[in-house]
């Protein structure tokens, strides 16, 4: 164990773990929705975010931006990073609907057991990853010069980025502004209604369907700016980025409290920071098992996770 390298890089690896914990934190928001308004796991959300990171490569692509180009002026970076975003949010948003649609709706409607949820949803992302990796031949992609990192500010011998600042707050303006769509709107408040009681909704005219669309939606468009950021900050894509990733927003979801959408904040940044301490504490082969490790420990002493309050009983 490394407690010299672990204190020398506290200030370092804390900056990382947040960025990192802010993608993971917008990728766990689709499990946390899912789970808190139909108690299941929607491990398909994996590929929704997958199908995302290359959306907005493409979309890049075809507006003229490849691997060869330079890094564009600061205009023209703020254009792409537009483009980038909406291409990813409307493909992630509409995989999501889809999915809902096929995967879950019929089974709705058929009343069938959890199981049978859990087992299709793991087959639509199993589906989805392999046409990717048949189309894409399972090779990498590599995303092409958008920003470049600079040093905005430093504190101590920590050096605060650009990439860092934009995706970490980028992921606090997002989860704020679903917090607010939650418990302020109306949409929001028949989604809580949902979540708290489906049948006194349905009474109430709320349209659970829409709910549950609204709520896939929903989760896919944050896994879309996840996936926008990932690409920045990871520099490739493949066709199975989503897997490993998507057990970490899992791990995140469950560790803040599934169901509860400042349990997920909480849930990404922490595990972040913990995968970034282990990396420097064991070595960087051990930042991957942190996630399993603190999985395994969370669901042992404390199930309903930190903040552990279901989406139907949130409060602003």
């Amino acid at each position: 164990m490394n407690f010299s390298g672990l204190i020398q890089d506290f200030g370092p690896l804390t900056i990382t773990g947040l960025a990192q914990g802010a993608i993971i934190a917008l990728f766990a928001l689709g499990y946390t929705l899912v789970y808190g308004v139909l108690r299941l796991i929607n491990f398909a959300h994996s590929e929704v975010f997958l199908l995302g990171t290359y959306a907005c490569l493409i979309a890049w692509g075809w507006f003229g931006l490849d691997q060869n180009s330079a890094t564009p002026s600061l205009g023209s970076t703020l254009g792409y990073l537009a483009i980038g975003l909406v291409a990813a949010i409307v493909i992630s948003g509409l995989t999501a609907l889809a999915v809902e649609v096929v995967a879950y709706r019929p089974l709705r409607k058929r009343n069938a057991p959890p199981l049978a949820f859990l087992i299709t949803a793991i087959g639509a992302s199993l589906v989805i990853s392999e046409i990717v990796g048949v189309v894409t031949h399972r090779n990498p992609r590599g995303v092409p010069p958008l920003i470049q990192s600079k040093t905005v500010f430093s504190i101590g011998d920590t050096n605060i980025t650009n990439l860092q600042l934009l995706i970490i707050g980028l992921a606090l303006v997002m989860m704020f502004l679903l917090d607010r769509f939650i418990n302020s709107s109306r949409l929001g408040r028949g989604i809580r209604a949902v979540a708290q009681n489906p049948d006194s909704a349905a009474l109430m005219g709320v349209n659970k369907s829409r709910v549950i669309a609204l709520v896939f939606l929903i989760g896919g468009l944050m896994a879309g700016i996840a996936a926008v950021m990932y690409d920045l900050k990871i520099g490739v894509t493949k066709y199975d980025a989503g897997f490993l990733l998507g057990i970490e927003a899992f791990t995140a979801a469950v560790l803040g409290g599934i169901g509860n959408l400042r349990g997920a904040l909480l849930g990404g940044l922490l595990l972040g920071l913990l995968q970034n301490y282990a990396a420097g504490l064991f070595g960087t082969q051990w930042l991957h098992l942190a996630s399993f490790v603190a999985l395994v420990l969370i669901l042992l002493f404390r199930p309903t996770g930190l903040l552990g309050e279901s989406l139907g009983r949130a409060r602003a």
